[in-house]
Parts: structure tokens; C-alpha cells; sequence
């Protein structure tokens, strides 16, 4: 009989635990006062940022970030409105940086003359940056800064 009323007494501290972890409401970090078991609001969206600087790339085969707002571009099967300017023909007029020619390569690496179709949804790997700041701080250091502080001289 006392083991039973020692277990009873176990599972009863556990649900009364549980029930106050439920309650409990944190006043910082991401979820500010929201209580643990609630879903609160979502944060207002951003606007992305508008520019013609290229991004750094934190590692090699990153594939770059779009520094402009696409906001109404069409990418579809009907269209591509990023090659408008980022097409091979459209570059010179446009400034725009052109795709890379990886994409315009079939899965089997023979070129094609025009985009490839695997290629041509360019939101699926490139994406918009926006004005937000990181919600939590990044210490992340690029490779290239890694093999200088490496090297003696700097990097080879």
C-alpha cells in the first residue's frame, strides 16, 4: 500500500508540475510575454532591402542572394521576369550580373543554349535579404578569414 500512494503522490507532483510549466510566461527573448502553451503574434514583415551592392558569400557554391526587391516578378512557367536583366543577351544593357553558366547545363553537364529548365525557378536556391536584424547574434566566420588567420603570411 505505500508503494502505491508513494506512486500516486509521484504522478500527482508531475501533473501539477506540468500544468504550472504550461502557465508560465517568459517576459524576454524571441516570444516576449507570450505564455508557453499560446501561440503569439507574428512579427510584422520587413521590407527587403533595395540595392545594387553584391552580397558576401559565407562559403563556396552559396549561391548568391538577391540585393533588390522582387516583389510582383513573375516566375512561372510562363515567364522569368529576373531574366530580364540577368539573361546572357540582357547584361550589357541592364548592368545585371549574368547567371552563371552552371545554368545553363543540362543534369547530364552538356550545355544548352538557352537556361535549363531544372534552372529556371530562380527563388528555389536565390532568395530576397530583408532589413530585419538577427534575432539571436551569429559569431559565423567565412572560410576565407578562417585559412588567413590559419596561414602565417595571410592567405595563399
Amino acid at each position: 500500500m505505500m508503494k502505491r500512494s508513494a506512486i500516486v503522490l509521484l504522478a500527482l507532483a508531475i501533473a501539477a508540475s506540468a500544468s504550472s510549466l504550461t502557465a508560465q510566461t517568459v517576459t524576454s527573448g524571441l516570444r516576449g510575454p507570450t505564455p508557453l502553451n499560446d501561440e503569439g503574434p507574428a512579427p510584422p514583415m520587413l521590407p527587403n532591402r533595395n540595392t545594387s551592392e553584391k552580397e558576401v558569400r559565407n562559403y563556396p557554391e552559396q549561391p548568391p542572394v538577391i540585393p533588390h526587391t522582387i516583389d510582383g516578378y513573375q516566375v512561372d512557367l510562363n515567364g522569368n521576369k529576373c531574366l530580364s536583366c540577368h539573361a546572357r543577351a540582357r547584361t550589357a544593357e541592364s548592368q545585371a550580373p549574368m547567371v552563371s553558366i552552371t545554368h545553363f547545363m543540362d543534369r547530364d553537364g552538356q550545355l544548352l543554349g538557352s537556361v535549363s529548365p531544372r534552372r529556371f525557378f530562380c527563388t528555389e536556391c536565390h532568395v530576397p535579404q530583408n532589413t530585419a536584424n538577427p534575432p539571436v547574434s551569429n559569431d559565423f566566420t567565412d572560410i576565407d578569414t578562417l585559412l588567413s588567420r590559419a596561414s602565417p603570411g595571410g592567405r595563399r
